[in-house]
């Protein structure tokens, strides 16, 4: 019983997983503001402490010097104009002029080392974020839009510097403004002052009551710019087969589908916001009405031209503060949406990583050995079934088999791509989940079915097999790959620059430049994920020649559809429903007559 409930609550995770893997599709909300990320946000507003604590200090200097103007007004109107005091008036006047020009220089003081603040958080959070998606494993890119992950590393980083610095600043300026302004107006007249702060209670209570319905308006405002942006790129990605099917149309369909909704979630957050600011400006006209009729009418003595309108000003200086702390709410809500995207995904887990105690691996030899392997990608169906067998040093061993197999699965858990579920997986008799990761690749030489290339140039694709590696390297692997042909027709040879994904290269020549790459490390163990399947066959005999002369040595697996490609292989294993059905050399499986024999006959036919 506890079993079937077990696999149904996986079940449910994968179900959940394959559906947060498309773009018209929410992410989860989480309803509650997570005091875990809050305190994550202290900690990046921790280091740029230094700039931040300048900057309030400033703050607090530049709002007494501010809210000491009006005293000098009051001053010059009640006692320097009545007594025709025209020193005192121009020395009140030389005051409010000085005071001004500090508070306007201090302030930009401030706003800089605010910026700097704010672009200091900018990096620490975005270089995190991406440091923690190079770790991850395949699985986690392979549940979810590529786009949704992009739209937290730029725009949602950028949406939250600013609350995260110049927000936070802000906020404990206000807070102090609200504090010397209240002590300036009780200086003035308590009576006015109690007035003043009398609308404070009941504009509390209803940021109390409004908060949770605008926090998740902006988090639904999050899920749909995530989603818009996961097709967006996903579109941009597919548009050649957009124009191979004529499908802009139906394309531009579903971008207006997902504008839309993105637009009935803004505007509905914005509504909500902005009900926050109306209620505090409502609120605040009311108290100047009621500060006005009150000390024209209805104080004793009546209060003076200039108290009214000192008073006046300080009931603005103090409501403007409140509005300021509104809408710097409103920033931090909106912010806290996009915060939980990022942290939960700094907070995913990182399953393909170093055990305790992993131990350096030394020179390999090159023995690799699979014991009793299953797998599965969903935790429910086993794409690997005790998959059992062992390459010597210097065997090349060939993979063949139909489409869902799992021959390219036993690449890459022989990559630690994924972590093996069931059985072992060993080389030179060591547990290939018992050392580093970085001396275990470092050691291998991989090539998959997808030919990525990087933005520079032809020299630096390659290059990125051994960082170290010198011009003449890369001309060698080159030449013995095949590929160095083609690289010098180009415009500028090596130098000739690469657009991302290889754009202007054919994807035959892509593949001669990413086999390079893999030739370049000097792998002691060799992977070729369909190595040749996009190279022509003029191409494809330099390719082999190229192949015979890296595997001397190695242990090489070889994925291919091509059969021809792999006639010269020690052992050739067919793999069928995550088993290994058929084992032995060409000549051997040939005269068995079974599936390698079916497969190879339709082929040569065809």
């Amino acid at each position: 019983m506890k079993q079937k409930k077990q696999t149904e609550q996986k079940t449910a995770r994968k179900g959940r997983s394959r559906e947060r893997n498309r773009y018209d599709v929410d992410e989860y909300l989480d309803e509650k503001v997570s005091l875990f990320n809050v305190k994550r946000c202290l900690g990046y507003i921790a280091k740029a402490q230094g700039h931040l604590k300048l900057a309030l200090l400033l703050s607090v200097i530049e709002n007494v010097v501010g809210l000491s103007g009006p005293l000098f007004i009051m001053h010059a109107l009640d006692t320097a104009v009545p007594n025709k005091d025209f020193r005192l008036l121009l020395l009140m006047a030389a005051c409010l002029g000085a005071s001004i020009v500090i508070s306007i220089g201090l302030g930009t003081v401030r706003n800089v080392l605010v910026a700097r603040a704010g672009a200091g958080i900018i990096h620490d959070i975005r270089y995190d974020l991406f440091s923690h998606l190079q770790r991850l494993a395949f699985s986690f890119y392979d549940s979810r839009p590529h786009g949704k992950i992009f739209v937290r590393v730029v725009p949602y980083v950028n949406n939250v510097s600013d609350a995260l610095s110049n927000g936070i600043i802000n906020f404990v300026i206000e807070v102090l403004n609200i504090v010397f302004i209240i002590f300036f107006m009780f200086k003035v007249s308590p009576q006015l002052a109690v007035i003043t702060i009398l609308g404070l209670p009941p504009l509390i209570i209803f940021m109390f009551i409004i908060k949770p319905e605008q926090r998740r308006a902006w988090q639904r405002v999050s899920n749909k710019n995530s989603n818009l942006n996961a097709y967006i790129q996903e579109s941009i990605d597919g548009v050649s087969v957009t124009q191979a099917f004529d499908r802009q149309g139906k394309n531009l369909g579903v971008m207006n589908q997902l504008t839309n909704e993105r637009n009935f979630e803004w505007m509905r957050a914005i509504h909500i916001s902005n009900t926050v600011w109306f209620s505090v400006e409502t609120v605040a006209q009311l108290v100047f009405s009621f500060l006005y009729i009150t000390g024209a009418y209805w104080m004793n003595p009546m209060a003076s031209f200039g108290m009214l309108l000192v008073m006046g000003n300080y009931a603005w200086r103090f409501w403007q503060p409140i509005i300021n702390l509104a809408n710097i709410y409103n920033t931090f809500v909106t912010a806290m949406a996009y915060l939980d995207r990022i942290f939960d995904t700094i907070a995913e887990p990182v399953t393909i990583q170093d055990v305790p105690n992993a131990v350096v691996f030394p020179f390999v030899r090159g023995h690799v050995e699979f014991k009793n392997v299953s797998f599965s990608y969903d935790g429910v169906h086993r794409v690997l079934n005790n998959v059992s067998f062992d390459g010597h040093p210097g065997e090349s061993i060939a993979i063949v088999g139909p489409t869902g197999a799992g021959k390219t699965t036993i690449a890459n858990l022989l990559s630690r791509f994924y972590n093996i579920e069931k059985g072992q997986v060993l080389i030179d008799g060591q547990d290939i989940m018992r050392v580093t990761l970085d001396s275990l690749r470092s050691q291998m030489g991989i090539m998959l079915q997808d030919s990525f290339l990087f933005t520079g140039t032809i020299a630096d694709n390659i290059r990125y097999g051994k960082l170290d590696a010198t011009d003449e390297e890369i001309c060698a692997a080159a030449q013995l790959i095949g590929a160095q042909r083609f690289i010098e027709k180009l415009p500028q040879g090596y130098n000739t620059p690469v657009t991302e994904r290889g754009g202007g290269i054919s994807q035959g020549e892509r593949q001669l430049l990413a086999f390079t790459r893999t030739l370049i490390s000097n792998p002691r163990i060799l992977i070729l994920d369909e190595a040749t399947s996009s190279i022509d066959t003029g191409t494809e005999q330099l390719v082999q020649e190229g192949i015979q002369t890296l595997m001397k040595g190695r242990t090489s697996f070889i994925i291919a559809h091509r059969l021809s490609t792999i006639r010269n292989c020690t052992r050739i294993m067919f793999i069928s429903d995550g088993q290994i059905v058929e084992h032995g050399s060409h000549d051997e499986l040939m005269a068995m007559k079974g599936r390698y024999y079916e497969l190879y006959q339709a082929q040569y036919t065809e």
